[in-house]
């Protein structure tokens, strides 16, 4: 039977069960990753999350749906909650709905960008975010459908506000909800029901239309 497991990744947490850099020996010690934490066999992360960002990683040994929810064919909402330093302007905020941003080698589709009033209840982060007394800081809600290198930070940073801390808090059905940093569960059938029913409402909409033809 298949596993599939909801994990909240701390922060300065690597997204693999290994560190290759200490493997290669380019590092005298391993640093903190997914072994530390989750003892599961045969099990791998279905998407990628940052080193120095926290929340929702989604594991499974289900080779076939981690293909599918990582390969861009099957594009899922992923949301983010972004705490930036200054207070981005709605000129910012649509600019980041709109999509287009250059970013390299690539342009950004449209993302849901909303700046919340209040701060978020979340966890402390160790260690605490750099705060300066006369620059303030505000929390945006992104929700992309992509997942890029460190795609939200070159975003924000785009549009003049740089990302100080990132938490996924939800990818597609999947919420992190109540689960603290460190901990998993596994996701429930009803979750992975929900996860295939995304994937097959993305497939279909990628399926170019077919053309009638006049008999």
């Amino acid at each position: 039977m298949s596993r599939y497991l909801l994990f909240n990744k701390p922060y300065l947490v690597l997204p693999s069960f290994t560190d290759p850099d200490y493997e290669r020996g380019e590092i005298d010690a391993p640093r903190p990753a997914l072994a530390d934490y989750i003892s599961v066999e045969g099990v791998y992360p279905a998407g990628r999350l940052d080193y120095d960002s926290e929340g929702l990683l989604f594991l499974t040994d289900d080779g076939a749906l981690a293909h599918r929810m990582t390969h861009p064919t099957f594009f899922h909402p992923k949301t983010y909650l972004v705490q930036v330093e200054g207070i981005p302007d709605e000129a910012a905020l649509n600019t980041l709905r709109r999509g287009g941003i250059s970013i390299k080698e690539y342009h950004t589709a449209p993302a849901q960008a909303r700046l919340l009033d209040s701060d978020p209840d979340l966890w402390p982060r160790d260690p605490p975010i750099r705060e300066r007394a006369s620059i303030p800081t505000a929390w945006l809600e992104l929700t992309l459908t992509e997942g890029k290198k460190r795609q939200v930070r070159r975003m924000t940073a785009a549009v003049g506000y740089p990302t100080l801390r990132l938490v996924r808090v939800a990818i597609g059905p999947l919420r992190l909800d109540d689960l603290q940093p460190g901990q998993w569960r596994d996701a429930t059938p009803d979750e992975i029901s929900a996860v295939h029913a995304m994937l097959r409402q993305s497939e279909q909409a990628r399926k170019p239309a077919r053309k009638k033809y006049k008999r």
